[in-house]
């Protein structure tokens, strides 16, 4: 059936306001759109929704809605669809990962270390000389096996001996270079390992061609400002991504992190004055680790707004506490059992404990909150500890904890004491089936299982909220929402929790709870509409329920038959 119109850009917020103001002084709203032979979600009673200005106007019964409809009104009969707040998608990296900057060379992410030397190859061939080469896919295990017989260094270096090379791992934690990189980077064998970074060498004590964390990013930052075009390429991956969520029923995202000395930034600004905006956003600027405090919050002071009439929000910083368990840069309350970087049997911290509640504190005097990776049980305490701290002084941001893969006891209960958001991130299978065999060598059985616990921290009162961390997870929100009731006892309870979690508690997390995350009369229609009620299917056919239209203030930003 066709439901709609043409997908078309979100109408601008000066407009809204002043059609807003016009039906307040005439008091009477003239509706704009009507939908209509619904199911809506949370009004058992009701089955139509009247739209105006881009805001929702009416939730009830058809019968009751003639007041709304003229001449100029849309009427769309959905034929008994099901009708939800639009996703809010908490941890989303739309900005990169559907860019065509950055991923120039794709390898095997299964492939063994030699068996990368024919991708490396193919590489080779396409590359432009003497630029940069920018890739991604690799599997940190299959690179650092102990039966290999030589080093990724020198294996890059074979193929590339004259250019420098760049491979990101899926989670971007993990860099994959040669010795060109690494020469134009200045790292040495004995080159200082920057904040939050690793440099790994191999038993010699020679470099292997492999940074970790913001060593990495660090490289990867030079790389990136070197690409020819890399506005367009920006914006292009930009707007492919923001199609790719309103696909997926996603009409708010809060960004995994920007990273403002790459340019991104400006691409956003860029994409919001064009009016290609198809979704809110909150953007996070990246907190670099290694750099001085003061040039960062000031920069950070005067792209800050919280203005809730644009799409654009800039009110939360992203901060990494630690890295990931696979490197062994996670941190942990005890030591690993096994570990690349054995010189740090706890994991590493990117901002230092006392690091960290400055910077809160610094951050909450020029309007930020902080939305922040911590991975490990070491990490979440720590970042606990400095919010703690903050809220101490007063601070009443709306902080998160994202990822927050393990957590202690004594910790659980913090998160609702401290009023702090847990992000979760379950799109993947082996999460929801409670299948973590690679962190058995690493962690043992008792931390190994004591993973991806959402549970105990939702019946302790804190707020919940599910994201994808695409590409890294589906983009898909019913998968999560299906994942998070197949991890049964350590999963959530029921399906409104789940839909919560991906909604309104979002909604809470971003500090815009009022404006939409629920469909309310007053509140943007921000709304997705779904093929069938997803409260009423069994838990394995909600990921396949197909999205028919996504709605943002109003206007059709994704329409299944276009």
């Amino acid at each position: 059936m066709t439901i709609g119109a043409q997908v078309q850009s979100a109408k601008t917020p000066s407009v809204q306001e002043q059609r807003v103001q016009e039906l307040l002084a005439h008091d009477k709203a003239s509706a704009d759109m009507i939908i209509t032979n619904a199911k809506i979600y949370g009004f058992d009673e009701a089955d139509t929704i009247a739209i105006a200005a881009g805001k929702i106007v009416f939730v009830g019964h058809e019968d009751e809605v003639d007041e709304y409809h003229t001449s100029a009104t849309e009427v769309i009969d959905i034929e008994q669809a099901f009708v939800m707040p639009g996703f809010i998608d908490n941890h989303n990296h739309v900005f990169e990962a559907a860019s065509p900057a950055g991923s120039s060379c794709e390898l095997n992410i299964s492939a063994a270390l030699t068996e990368q030397i024919a991708y490396l190859t193919a590489c080779r061939k396409q590359a432009t000389p003497n630029a940069w080469v920018l890739g991604y896919g690799f599997s940190l295990d299959a690179i650092l096996n102990d039966a290999n017989s030589t080093t990724p260094l020198a294996v890059i270096d074979s193929i590339f001996p004259d250019q420098p090379v760049i491979i990101m791992e899926q989670t971007s934690h993990s860099m994959w270079v040669n010795s060109v990189a690494l020469k134009r980077a200045g790292i040495t064998k004995d080159f200082p390992e920057p904040q939050g970074g690793k440099i790994l060498k191999d038993e010699h004590g020679e470099l292997n061609g492999i940074l970790f964390d913001n060593a990495g990013d660090i490289v990867m930052e030079m790389a990136w400002n070197s690409l020819n075009d890399q506005f367009n390429q920006s914006y292009d991956g930009l707007m492919t991504g923001l199609a790719e969520a309103a696909a997926h029923g996603i009409t708010t995202i809060g960004d995994g992190r920007i990273y403002w000395k790459r340019g991104w930034f400006e691409v956003w600004q860029q994409a919001e004055k064009d009016g290609d905006l198809t979704a809110r956003v909150s953007l996070r600027p990246w907190i670099y680790p290694a750099d001085a405090m003061a040039p960062q919050l000031a920069y950070l002071k005067k792209i800050q707004s919280s203005d809730k009439s644009r799409l654009l929000l800039i009110n939360q910083a992203k901060m990494y506490s630690d890295g990931i368990f696979i490197n062994g840069t996670a941190k942990t309350l005890a030591p690993y059992l096994e570990t690349y970087i054995p010189d740090e049997p706890y994991g590493i911290n990117y901002i230092a404990p006392k690091q960290m509640t400055t910077w809160l504190d610094k951050l909450n005097q020029i309007g930020y909150s902080a939305h922040i990776h911590a991975i490990g049980d070491g990490a979440v305490r720590e970042s606990l500890n400095a919010i703690e701290y903050v809220r101490s002084l007063g601070s009443q941001q709306a902080y998160s904890l994202t990822h927050v893969e393990l957590v202690d006891a004594k910790d659980v209960p913090r998160f609702a004491k401290l009023d702090v958001i847990a992000d979760f991130q379950v799109g993947s299978d082996y999460v929801a089936n409670h299948d973590h065999p690679w962190a058995l060598p690493l962690l043992g059985s008792e931390r190994t299982h004591a993973m991806m616990n959402l549970k105990p921290i939702f019946d302790s009162g804190a707020n919940i909220t599910l994201s994808s961390d695409w590409n890294v997870r589906d983009i898909n929100p019913l998968v999560g929402i299906a994942n998070s009731l197949n991890m049964g006892s350590t999963g959530l309870s029921n399906i409104d929790a789940a839909i919560d979690a991906y909604t309104i508690n979002a909604a809470a997390s971003l500090g815009i709870s009022d404006i939409t995350g629920s469909i309310k009369v007053g509140k943007s229609a921000d709304l997705v509409i779904l093929a069938q009620d997803i409260t009423r299917l069994p838990i394995n056919a909600i990921a396949n329920t197909e999205i028919l239209m996504t709605l943002l203030q109003g206007e059709v930003v994704f329409d299944a038959d276009e």
